[in-house]
């Protein structure tokens, strides 16, 4: 098992499209996630909100480094920037949150729980830890059906769902087959406003690699080109049949466990220590040294992208809702015309 740390982005700074895409989805993302947060503090979201802010590097990274149509993406709570890059629709997000029948839960979940199994993305599990036996199933299944070829199965995690019985299962059976499987972790620092220290004694999550048998990465998610880079060689290494391949990426998360929680627990000195710094910020001043982006087109993506996201939540407004006079409630994938 290789553990590496901070490896020098080789390659990347030669591939401007590549680093575009990524930080293009990272935007998008975070504007859309801003919009959401308005939204409920205005009212006019039932339930929570969750947001991925300061781990949209992390995220879009893995989720910029898969094939859509090939692979499978297992995204967790904070992983808009992911869904992004995976290519998921706008309003995919906006009609879960908003409540439209016409989005992929029907309008009967007004969170983060959707997916499109068919195409590639399970429905998110709220039960930390339980889409590593997803994916891997997933991976096994076409393993069995001779169809596995060069496909890639990704999730991703926080730093507590490490301490759960699901993330060992899970994990312990993907190394087992040596199954083409690649976990993030992203340790943001709190599971909710748990600490590392009351969470786990080692030193770094990565150490739990070598346990486990699989290939270990550790980076600063915080790092734009770093994180980048390391997310997709370890996507390269189960590409190329290495085994299941786990990275930690350290970062804070910058804001609460959602938008209801003011994240008071967390210490000045930790919001201004190096784990605090905006991922965002980081990969606009990385790109614009690299002559990758001008900051033309940054403004000129924040104002696109502005307006997309507001056409997506006009749209996802004007759709009915589910009507409880009139609703089965019967599961989509169970639902079969009467005969």
């Amino acid at each position: 098992m290789q553990l590496a740390t901070q490896p020098k982005p080789a390659g990347l700074a030669g591939n401007t499209e590549f680093l575009r895409k990524v930080y293009q989805a990272m935007l998008r993302a975070r504007i859309l996630e801003n919009k959401m947060s308005s939204l409920y503090k205005a009212g006019k979201i039932v339930g929570g909100v969750y947001l991925g802010r300061g781990q949209e590097a992390v995220s879009a990274g893995l989720g910029a480094s898969l094939v859509k149509g090939k692979d499978f993406f297992a995204p967790l709570i904070r992983d808009q920037a992911g869904r992004t890059a995976f290519g998921e629709p706008l309003l995919d997000c906006t009609r879960t949150y908003l409540g439209s029948v016409l989005g992929p839960t029907r309008g009967r979940d007004g969170n983060v729980h959707r997916g499109r199994p068919k195409e590639g993305m399970p429905t998110m599990i709220s039960h930390l830890g339980v889409q590593l036996s997803v994916v891997a199933g997933m991976l096994f299944a076409k393993r069995l059906q001779g169809t596995l070829g060069d496909r890639v199965g990704a999730t991703c995690l926080g730093d507590g769902a490490t301490s759960t019985g699901s993330f060992h299962e899970g994990l312990n059976f993907a190394a087992v087959e040596r199954l083409p499987f690649v976990l993030v972790v992203t340790n943001n620092q709190y599971a909710y406003s748990t600490p590392n220290t009351s969470q786990f004694a080692c030193a770094d999550l990565v150490e739990k690699a070598r346990g486990y048998g699989v290939g270990g990465l550790s980076v600063d998610g915080t790092d734009f080109l770093a994180t980048v880079s390391v997310v997709g060689e370890a996507v390269r290494r189960a590409r190329a049949g290495e085994g299941p391949q786990l990275v930690v990426a350290h970062v804070l998360r910058l804001s609460g466990h959602g938008e209801h929680d003011d994240a008071s627990y967390v210490p000045q000195e930790m919001r201004s220590s190096h784990c605090g710094r905006d991922c965002m910020d980081v990969a606009r001043t990385q790109l614009l040294e690299l002559g990758a982006v001008t900051a033309d087109e940054i403004a000129g993506w924040e104002e696109q992208y502005a307006e997309e996201v507001q056409q997506a939540v006009a749209q996802a407004q004007q759709e009915p809702q589910p009507d409880p006079d009139t609703e089965d409630w019967m599961a989509v994938s169970t639902h079969f015309p009467a005969r």
